[in-house]
């Protein structure tokens, strides 16, 4: 059977959430409502790949001026190795403008980036912390002399393009801080006891490190703080050797001018 490939609908959300989110789990980030697909609705894109009337995949893109952030790319195990991925994919990303995303240890969504126009740049973990956090750092939350407009505008430096929409989007959510100062922002999200951070980043890699554990600095009661570091950062050997444990790796994968300078910038795990 044919599959068709079109644009999603918000009406089509509940059951990409429900069928593709659920096997994969993809919302631990997100309790309530509102997650990263209202995100790549509003400031993106989202295809899906219908088979006999039923979702079997989806991909979803956000962007960063000219960059597009590929976050997403999912298709049921019954539908895998049949094209339906690809042709998601193909109908997604723009042929002539720079792309970045995360990818798994998938060698057939590996292979499927490469043919996209994507290269391995480096790894990226999925740090949990703390035990021992790497702070110490007495009156960090002080250092803070601006908020999201000050966050943005830094984001849109070191992110590789400005999404000051989405990012406003992202610090009206509850639990979220996002703040600034010092050549450096990063922005918080508190889920009870746990924190997530990013994105955060700095005008160099010294500045994006302090930001980042100015970040971690600012909650010293969370129980769990998440963060996902590229490998090339700084960031990674002071919050190993602090005793952070790696949960995950995945591969960042970048094409021509996609501008990140990844030793200071620090994403989101789901909204890049």
């Amino acid at each position: 059977m044919k599959p068709i490939i079109r644009v999603a609908q918000r009406a089509d959300l509940p059951a990409v959430r429900s069928g593709i989110g659920t096997h994969f789990d993809l919302f631990t980030l997100w309790p309530g409502s509102v997650d990263f697909l209202e995100a790549e609705l509003a400031f993106g894109t989202i295809i899906v790949g219908e088979v006999g009337g039923a979702i079997a995949g989806f991909g979803g893109t956000l962007r960063r001026g000219r960059l597009t952030h590929l976050g997403d790319l999912f298709v049921l195990p019954a539908h895998q190795s049949s094209g339906l991925g690809r042709a998601i994919l193909t109908r997604l990303l723009p042929p002539d403008a720079p792309k970045i995303t995360f990818a798994s240890r998938d060698h057939r969504a590996l292979a499927l980036y490469i043919r996209n126009g994507m290269r391995p740049a480096c790894p990226l973990f999925y740090l949990y912390g703390p035990p021992g956090r790497p702070a110490g750092r007495a009156g960090a939350a002080r250092r803070w002399e601006g908020g999201l407009p000050e966050a943005a505008a830094l984001d849109a430096r070191v992110s590789g393009g400005a999404r000051p929409e989405c990012l406003a989007w992202y610090a009206g959510l509850p639990g979220v801080t996002a703040r600034a100062g010092g050549s450096g922002y990063a922005f918080t999200r508190e889920l009870g006891d746990t924190v997530v951070v990013g994105p955060a980043g700095g005008e160099t890699p010294e500045d994006s490190v302090r930001a980042v554990l100015d970040a971690v600095a600012a909650h010293p009661h969370a129980r769990l703080i998440k963060i996902v570091v590229p490998g090339v950062h700084p960031l990674l050997p002071a919050l190993v050797e602090a005793g952070w444990r790696i949960g995950d790796v995945d591969t960042i994968m970048v094409s021509d001018g996609a501008g990140v300078p990844l030793d200071r910038y620090v994403p989101h795990p789901d909204l890049g």
